[in-house]
């Protein structure tokens, strides 16, 4: 189409402006103003479906966004590397992180760095999934826990111990050596699938009353939740439950 300078300064079409939207015609056209009612007319007559929350708890989708939590490779080892990469991508500053060496005495994830602090605040989380979307490590993905209010600003802020994937049968807490002969990049391809007897023997040396060794757990050690956070959400969610008469 030609264009002609008109006034010094605009440009404007030399032909009118022709729409690439087909026309309607008929019986189509005059229903046209009224057509975006159809789903609401649709909807009119179908019965009502009330969630009868929390008597009744209906679950969610499987891709739900809901509270973060921080991964474990097979052997027990953490995840993520202290990056900051999610901290980064987040668009509401809800997450802060600090990262620490990894030593020999005290190997808390695969390489050579760690996450010592890991902080999300809930007050300002929008659940959008950035986070997890920037995480080189698939350290930080989001479960489908939705029940986090809570009575005090400070216990919507969640600590590290609160965020950690709980410790599976056969795992062993951190700290502990990684395994023998292997490199962070055999734990980030899943080549390292679980714990081996130097890094049992190593635990045992030193924190010989580990109840996830499996000498403890045989005889009826309990691991710990360190949870705070967590622990006093579950408190606050069953007492909300049994007032609304959930079964």
């Amino acid at each position: 189409m030609q264009r002609t300078r008109t006034g010094g300064e605009v440009d404007r079409p030399a032909q009118g402006y022709e729409s690439l939207i087909e026309k309607r015609s008929g019986l189509s056209e005059l229903l046209a103003p009224v057509a975006g009612f159809g789903v609401t007319f649709a909807n009119m007559f179908k019965p009502t479906v009330t969630e009868q929350y929390p008597r009744e708890q209906v679950p969610t989708k499987p891709r739900y966004h809901g509270r973060h939590q921080l991964n474990r490779y097979p052997d027990g080892l953490e995840k993520c590397i202290g990056c900051e990469l999610c901290a980064w991508a987040c668009p509401a500053d809800a997450i802060y992180v600090e990262a620490d060496d990894n030593t020999p005495d005290a190997q808390y994830s695969p390489g050579e760095r760690y996450g010592r602090v890991y902080q999300i605040n809930y007050l300002r989380c929008i659940f959008c999934g950035l986070c997890i979307e920037a995480c080189p490590t698939r350290a930080l993905t989001m479960t489908n826990e939705y029940e986090l209010a809570g009575p005090t600003r400070p216990g919507m802020i969640w600590e590290k111990q609160d965020l950690l994937a709980p410790l599976r049968s056969g795992q062993l807490a951190t700290p502990h050596p990684m395994v023998e002969g292997s490199s962070d990049t055999d734990y980030y391809r899943g080549a390292v699938t679980g714990v081996t007897e130097d890094q049992r023997a190593w635990v045992a040396e030193h924190r010989p009353d580990d109840p996830t060794l499996p000498e403890n757990a045989a005889q009826g050690a309990q691991v710990p939740d360190l949870g705070e956070t967590r622990l006093a959400q579950r408190a606050i969610t069953a007492a909300a439950h049994r007032q609304g008469g959930a079964r």
